[in-house]
């Protein structure tokens, strides 16, 4: 093999296994963020808008969050691009936050 092969060879190694870690940081800490999302927006949802009893609706929040978490890390390895695995994570965690912000009546 010659050198230019060789170092071509590791670049397109290099680049392989960033994309690899750019997936794993997107399936499991944004997994993270929009299961945390989607858990306070489900709740407060389920409080405000169904009358659940506040208990009831964190027990049922959180066990749907481990659901959502494991289709997020599903998703992000089954996207053709680590772009389009970022964007499906990001884009829904950032809404269902803009949701929960909303319903605790936009304060900080």
């Amino acid at each position: 093999m010659s050198k230019q092969a060789a170092i071509s060879h590791n670049a397109a190694l290099v680049r392989y296994r960033l994309t690899v870690a750019s997936r794993l940081l997107a399936a499991f800490g944004g997994g993270y963020g929009l299961s945390a999302a989607f858990a306070a927006a489900c709740g407060l949802v389920c409080v405000r808008w169904l009358g659940v009893p506040r208990a009831d609706a964190v027990t049922l929040s959180t066990m749907l969050s481990f659901v959502v978490f494991t289709v997020a890390v599903l998703w992000a390895f089954a996207c053709r691009s680590s772009r389009k695995a970022w964007l499906g994570i990001v884009l829904p965690a950032a809404v269902l936050g803009v949701c929960t912000w909303a319903l605790y009546g936009g304060q900080a």
